[in-house]
């Protein structure tokens, strides 16, 4: 079962291998939600999302997955779930399920060969515009179906 706890997502205080999973838009930008406190703690996920998206041979895009070691014991996954920004005027959200699930299922399979705990906020539920009712069966049929230890963090 997905663990809950108050807290910060970047700050795991738990033993062993931690990946802090979010959810990143397809376009390359950074900048908002979530990232915000990523790039305080280490700069590296950016520069390396950013990197990636502008790299015309990369596989960037919806339902990939880039995995990015900033301690020894933990690295942050960007997962491309998103398709484009947030938008007023287009009311659709710019969360794609199908590509989170995508995304999920490859950070299942990375974590089944190397060990270790996934660590998130409520992922695609922010600017994302995804509801919680949707997400969290997709994590229930891919990390927790897998036995990977998952927390789910709230700020106080």
């Amino acid at each position: 079962m997905i663990e809950y706890l108050t807290g910060d997502a970047t700050n795991p205080d738990i033993s062993g291998k931690k990946y802090i999973v979010h959810v990143c838009n397809d376009l390359g930008f950074w900048g908002r939600g979530f990232v915000i406190a990523i790039s305080a703690k280490w700069s590296l996920p950016e520069k390396q999302y950013k990197e990636w998206s502008r790299n015309q041979f990369s596989d960037f895009g919806l339902g990939k997955i880039q995995v990015v070691n900033v301690e020894d014991d933990i690295s942050v996954i960007n997962m491309i779930a998103q398709e484009g920004v947030f938008r007023v005027s287009v009311r659709k959200p710019p969360i794609r399920y199908p590509a989170l699930e995508e995304c999920l299922t490859l950070v299942a399979d990375h974590i089944k060969e190397t060990g270790g705990s996934v660590h998130m906020p409520r992922i695609g539920c922010g600017l994302a515009g995804g509801k919680w009712d949707k997400v969290e069966p997709i994590i229930n049929k891919t990390l927790i179906l897998a036995e990977i230890p998952t927390f789910v963090y709230d700020l106080a």
